[in-house]
């Protein structure tokens, strides 16, 4: 309930600070549950993989961080959130995104670089896809990268690949990881082409400090 309403209130405050965004080929989402993929951008683009994916509802990871503060924590528990020691990420960062897909109807948002200001993709991913047995889908954000610009309104569009499954017999050692890591990284980059060929990312953070 408190997931539905969250998504109501959000919907109606980026369409008035930002206007309406554009989704694209929302049809290839899956129909059961999957893993949103997606490099990560800016603080709020897993707001915008939520909205696009809907009415489908999302688990994500949040650092650990977060939950230390009570309010806050009470409210990414019940948006769906899950806390993550990005330092000494353990057993749970693997086993609780893997219970989830098995046994409710949340599918996961998840960010393979770890961070918004990392582009190495790491193996999380594809070890949750092969143990649940769920299929991953590349998604891209293009639009603002910082709240202030979010005010700009400029255009947003958030866009979806083909979804695909790793292989249950596909051993996850270096040279695995790297197929799949290639498969997300190649539907980032067709996804971003689409959208706009001519499109660049520009960690704003690094930029502040050139």
């Amino acid at each position: 309930m408190f997931y539905s309403f969250i998504r109501v209130l959000v919907r109606v405050l980026v369409y008035i600070i930002n206007g309406k965004p554009r989704f694209e080929h929302t049809d290839r989402l899956p129909q059961g549950n999957y893993i949103l993929v997606g490099p990560h951008r800016t603080w709020f683009d897993p707001i915008y993989y939520a909205l696009a994916g809907s009415p489908k509802k999302f688990s994500f990871m949040a650092k650990i961080e977060l939950f230390k503060n009570p309010i806050l924590r009470w409210i990414l528990k019940h948006a769906n959130a899950f806390p993550v020691d990005r330092k000494h990420p353990g057993p749970s960062a693997i086993k609780t995104p893997i219970r989830q897909l098995r046994n409710s109807n949340l599918s996961l948002i998840m960010f393979p670089s770890g961070t918004r200001h990392s582009q190495d993709l790491k193996g999380g991913v594809a070890v949750i896809a092969k143990l649940s047995k769920t299929p991953i889908v590349p998604t891209v954000y293009q639009g603002p990268l910082t709240f202030k610009q979010l005010f700009s309104r400029q255009k947003i569009t958030v866009s979806f690949g083909e979804p695909f499954t790793v292989d249950p017999k596909m051993k996850l050692d270096e040279d695995g990881f790297k197929v799949i890591e290639a498969k997300m990284q190649q539907g980032f980059d067709q996804l971003d082409q689409e959208i706009d060929p001519n499109f660049h990312y520009v960690d704003p953070k690094a930029k502040s400090h050139a």
